[in-house]
């Protein structure tokens, strides 16, 4: 069920010349796809809206009906409307009569008009994506900091719709909790006690499946999770809602626990951290971002890649460690890297179904 980003009310689906559009029941709003926009309007109006769409920067405008992502306020002047477009669902959202305001376009060849229509939208987007290249491969001046110790740093803008407070919350806890064991009088006896222990996993109820998600070896340990959980985690929150993302980030440490436990041969090596709940976040935000630039430092020259090819990287790199740790090497739990990302891909994959599904529903 898709919700009206003005009053709330439900989006109805209307037919109109061969395609869709989406009204509210309520305020008599509307959300049109650009193509849907050219059959209702015409050719040149249809690349005038996307043209403005496109050049638009800032993010400020009410929440996308398909995405919930902020939507990007543009102006047109001709004829002369204030709009809200979502660029990544190419969607644009028409206010009451803003709709009745566009011309009405003859009734021409569909075929021939989608082929030119989709040429024009590739071509805009790979001239806003070359125009921004270069500016997107210069990092800021804190950006530095973190590139500095080898961490990636976001190049693209991803701005939220709202303040990531579950992010927040888990991440100031998770230092916390650190920080109160290394102070407390027996540090290491209060580590052992709450780490999760292969060959123990049932002690204590199970409860060291949780406690071992809060407890970090060191303070380099500890600033790692913690940043990867700020710079990939608020963006996920913001699409999800918190609910769904706190299900997914302790789903994800779960599933990456019980594949430690289950596959590490060392039974008795304590294993804690938060980095299998974070590593499923950082699969759900590489595959639903997929083209999000990340900056890292490599001999002093920045490399960017897109999300979604550091993401595959970094899983061949995991599946590698994965089977030096199940022959018992090393002593970073790959296993548990790769049992919350395959948890974040399957949530990916569940919810990218259920949009499916009621996209469908909805025609």
């Amino acid at each position: 069920m898709l919700f009206c980003p003005a009053c709330k009310g439900h989006l109805l689906t209307v037919r109109h010349r061969g395609g869709l559009y989406y009204a509210c029941d309520r305020c008599g709003g509307r959300a049109a796809t650009v193509p849907q926009i050219r059959r209702m309007a015409g050719d040149d109006c249809a690349k005038q809206v996307l043209r403005l769409l496109l050049r638009q920067s800032d993010a400020d405008g009410p929440p996308c009906p398909f995405c919930n992502r902020p939507m990007r306020r543009f102006h047109v002047p001709d004829p002369p409307l204030e709009l809200d477009g979502c660029r990544p669902c190419g969607v644009v959202w028409f206010d009451a009569l803003e709709m009745e305001a566009l011309p009405e376009a003859p009734l021409l060849n569909e075929h021939a008009q989608e082929l030119m229509l989709r040429e024009r939208i590739a071509r805009m987007r790979l001239e806003e994506l070359a125009s921004k290249s270069e500016a997107e491969a210069r990092p800021e001046g804190w950006q530095w900091l973190p590139m500095v110790l080898g961490m990636p740093v976001e190049l693209t803008e991803n701005s939220l719709a709202r303040f990531p407070w579950a992010t927040v919350c888990v991440g100031l806890l998770m230092v916390a909790v650190s920080v109160l064991a290394w102070w407390s009088g027996d540090a290491e006896a209060v580590m052992d006690r709450w780490r999760l222990i292969p060959d123990e996993w049932a002690r204590m109820g199970g409860l060291t499946f949780l406690t071992s998600f809060f407890l970090h070896a060191d303070a380099l340990h500890l600033f790692g999770n913690f940043y990867f959980l700020l710079v990939f985690g608020d963006n996920v929150e913001d699409y999800l809602g918190r609910k769904r993302w706190l299900l997914l980030l302790f789903g994800s440490a779960m599933a990456g626990d019980v594949l430690h436990v289950l596959f590490d041969p060392r039974g008795d090596l304590p294993c804690a951290g938060a980095s299998g709940g974070i590593s499923g976040l950082i699969t759900f935000y590489a595959l639903q971002f997929p083209n999000i630039r990340l900056g890292m430092l490599i001999y002093w020259r920045v490399l960017t890649l897109t999300a979604g090819m550091a993401w595959f990287l970094w899983m061949a790199f995991q599946a590698i460690q994965a089977i030096l740790q199940a022959g018992g090497c090393g002593h970073v739990s790959a296993l548990a890297h790769l049992g919350g990302a395959v948890t974040g891909l399957v949530a990916w994959w569940f919810h990218r179904r259920r949009l499916g599904a009621a996209g469908q529903a909805g025609l």
